[in-house]
């Protein structure tokens, strides 16, 4: 049965930025509406973006991949331009509301490539529904079976979260200190000339209309998959969808050294290093996105 949700807001309405060839499209999914962005014709490919984005983080990938594929890039429950609710920001939760946008756009199986949080979002949709994913794409993110000596290195790294994860405090940071919004996406790059003015604009007033579902996202991390990740609980789980994971040579979120580790958990996995970019590869090196899509796609490995 459907879970139903009281909505929070509506879907903001600020103009959506312009992005050549997306066509735009609202869709009742588990009682709520949710935006999506699609490009192009052809296979569909599900795109999943982090925070503090939206469907616009992948508007130059789509530029040099939409050819042959239909690629369909939805906001996540609470951002962008879709539905804000109390509730549904924990991972199982998003990962139900993309299972149901496909049954309702008649889609039997896709591929799939996410970033960030939206990465986190795609393992765990290959997990549990391996069947729907002809192959997946994983960018700036961990795979579910980090080792811990790669792990306790690297806590401090997210430093950044004590301002966003707790209640109310992290909703008033992310509504009221938008230039926290911008640093956190200029220190996330190897190099901050990447970002052009009007995307950081756009994703710094995406995290202040998005406050309430950007913090909830970062709690429910903390209250059930840190708990989950110290019980073992993915520990006997295997990985069967094909699946390339791509990090950043200077990513200061998720290093390289986070990467390593979940080849025997999976029946196809490759992780790859792209030089010289950071924590955002979708903005610092949209040629290798669309350069591995093609490959994983193409061939299904």
């Amino acid at each position: 049965m459907a879970s139903r949700t009281t909505p929070v807001t509506a879907a903001v309405d600020r103009p959506l930025p312009h992005a050549e060839g997306a066509k735009h499209n609202w869709l009742e999914v588990r009682g709520i509406r949710l935006h999506i962005a699609e490009y192009g014709t052809g296979a569909p490919v599900l795109l999943l973006h982090g925070f503090p984005q939206h469907w616009f983080s992948w508007h130059q990938v789509a530029t040099l991949s939409a050819a042959g594929h239909r690629l369909i890039c939805p906001d996540l429950r609470g951002f962008g331009w879709s539905e804000q609710t109390r509730r549904g920001y924990d991972i199982d939760g998003l990962s139900d509301d993309l299972l149901a946008l496909l049954d309702v756009l008649g889609l039997e199986r896709v591929y799939l490539v996410g970033h960030d949080w939206g990465a986190h979002v795609g393992f765990r949709l290959c997990l549990r529904a391996p069947e729907r994913f002809g192959g997946y794409l994983a960018l700036n993110m961990a795979h579910p079976w980090a080792r811990q000596r790669a792990i306790l290195p690297n806590l401090w790294r997210q430093w950044y979260t004590a301002f966003i994860e707790y209640p109310v405090i992290g909703r008033a940071v992310l509504r009221r200190w938008p230039a926290f919004t911008r640093f956190l996406l200029r220190h996330q790059v190897a190099d901050p000339s990447v970002w052009q003015a009007d995307e950081l604009a756009e994703f710094s007033a995406a995290a202040q209309s998005g406050a309430h579902a950007g913090q909830a996202m970062f709690w429910q991390y903390v209250v059930r998959e840190i708990p989950a990740l110290l019980r073992g609980k993915w520990r006997g789980q295997q990985l069967t969808v094909p699946t390339v994971l791509l990090g950043g040579e200077r990513d200061n979120v998720i290093p390289p050294s986070m990467l390593a580790g979940g080849e025997s958990h999976a029946d196809d996995l490759t992780v790859r290093i792209v030089p010289g970019v950071g924590h955002f590869l979708p903005q610092e090196s949209p040629q290798a996105v669309a350069g591995a899509m093609r490959e994983l796609f193409a061939t299904g490995r």
